[in-house]
C-alpha cells in the first residue's frame, strides 16, 4: 500500500526532492506518437513553462529538470524558511498567480479595508497557504492539474492524463543532489534522442548552457546568485566537466573510454565513479525512496518513523564516506 507523502518527505532530513510524474499506460501524450505519427511535443514546453511559473510562487527551486515523452523529472530544493520569512501581502500575491481565491483578499491586496471577520478569514486563508507554498505535494498538484487539463482539453477527452501519484525521492546531501542532477540532465542521451547536453531538448543543463543569465533554476556557486540565495555548493564549470564525462561513458553509440583524469569534483565528495555510473545507466525503475550515504538514510529512516528505507545499498556502494 502506498505510504502517506507526510511519510516519505521529512525537511529535517533534507530539503532536496526528486520527483517524476508519468503519463497513464506510459503513451507517448507529451512527445511523437509511433503509432498515429502525430506530434504532441509542444506539450512538452507547457511542463517546462509551467515549472518556470511555480519556481516564482513556491518556495521551492528548481534544481534540475528532463521532459521526456512519457514522464518528467523534477530536482528541487524547498526553502521553508523563506516562506516563513514573507509577509501576508507576499504570500497572498505569489498564492494569487496561481489560484483565483476569494474576492475578499484581492480587495485587500488592492488596498481595501476588511472587517473583523473578514481579517479572521484572512489569517486563516495566510497560514494556511504559507504551508502550502513549501509543500512538494502543492508543488506537484499545480503543476500537473492545469496540464492534464490543457492535453484532455486538446483531445477532446476527459479522464487521467498523469499516473495517480508522483514519485519522490530524497536527495540526503550534496552528492546526492549531485549525482541525480546528473542522472535526470543525462535522460535525453541514455534515451538516444539526444547526442550531447547542449542538444538535450526540455532539459535545466540546455537551460544552463543556453539561458545562462535567465533560466530560472538555482544558481551554482560560481554562477550569480539573488540577494538571499543558496547556491548549488559546487560550480557550474565541475558539474558540465561531470555531465560530458558520464555522458560519454553512458552513450553506447560513441567509442570513447572514460578519461583517465576524472572531474576534480568526483574525488572532493568521495563519489565512487564506478558506482556513479551503475546508477546513471541503471534501467527504468522505481525511484530509490531517498540517495544518500548509510548514515544519512537510517537517521532519515529514524525521523520518518520507518526501520529501514530502500536504497541502503547504493549508499554504502556510492558514497565511500560521509562528508
Amino acid at each position: 500500500m502506498p505510504k502517506p507523502r507526510k511519510r516519505l518527505i521529512s525537511l529535517d532530513a533534507t530539503p532536496y526532492y526528486h520527483c517524476i510524474s508519468r503519463c497513464v499506460r506510459r503513451a507517448f501524450l507529451c512527445g511523437k506518437d509511433p503509432v498515429s505519427g502525430y506530434s504532441f511535443e509542444h506539450r512538452r514546453q507547457w511542463i517546462v513553462d509551467r515549472m518556470q511559473l511555480l519556481s516564482t510562487v513556491f518556495a521551492i527551486d528548481l534544481c534540475a529538470y528532463a521532459v521526456m515523452s512519457n514522464h518528467y523529472h523534477v530536482v528541487m530544493r524547498i526553502d521553508a524558511e523563506a516562506a516563513k520569512q514573507w509577509d501576508a501581502r507576499e504570500v497572498a500575491r505569489r498564492w494569487l498567480k496561481v489560484f483565483a481565491g476569494p474576492p475578499l483578499m484581492r480587495d485587500w491586496l488592492a488596498g481595501s479595508s476588511l472587517s473583523a471577520g473578514q481579517r479572521r478569514m484572512a489569517d486563516r486563508l495566510i497560514r494556511e497557504w504559507r504551508q502550502r507554498l513549501s509543500d512538494v505535494s502543492w508543488f506537484m498538484r499545480c503543476l500537473n492539474e492545469p496540464i492534464a487539463r490543457l492535453a484532455n482539453r486538446e483531445d477532446g477527452c476527459t479522464g487521467r492524463f498523469w499516473e495517480g501519484r508522483f514519485k519522490s525521492q530524497a536527495l540526503l546531501d550534496e552528492r546526492a543532489v549531485l549525482a541525480c542532477m546528473a542522472y535526470v540532465d543525462l535522460n535525453p542521451i541514455r534515451a538516444a534522442i539526444a547526442s550531447t547536453p547542449e542538444a538535450s531538448d526540455y532539459t535545466s543543463i540546455q537551460a544552463r548552457i543556453r539561458q545562462p543569465e535567465d533560466h530560472h533554476l538555482l544558481p551554482f556557486a560560481d554562477e550569480p546568485v539573488r540577494e538571499g540565495a543558496m547556491p548549488l555548493p559546487y560550480g557550474l564549470k565541475d558539474y558540465l566537466d561531470l555531465v560530458d564525462w558520464a555522458g560519454r561513458s553512458v552513450s553506447t553509440a560513441k567509442r570513447g573510454a572514460i578519461p583517465t583524469n576524472a572531474p576534480p569534483i568526483l574525488e572532493r565528495l568521495s563519489l565512487q565513479r564506478g558506482e556513479l555510473l551503475k546508477y546513471l545507466t541503471r534501467p527504468g525503475e522505481e525511484p530509490l525512496r531517498a540517495l544518500g550515504s548509510a548514515d544519512q538514510l537510517k537517521a532519515m529512516a529514524q525521523s520518518l518513523g520507518l526501520k529501514f528505507l530502500h536504497g541502503m545499498s547504493w549508499g554504502k556502494r556510492m558514497f565511500a564516506r560521509s562528508v
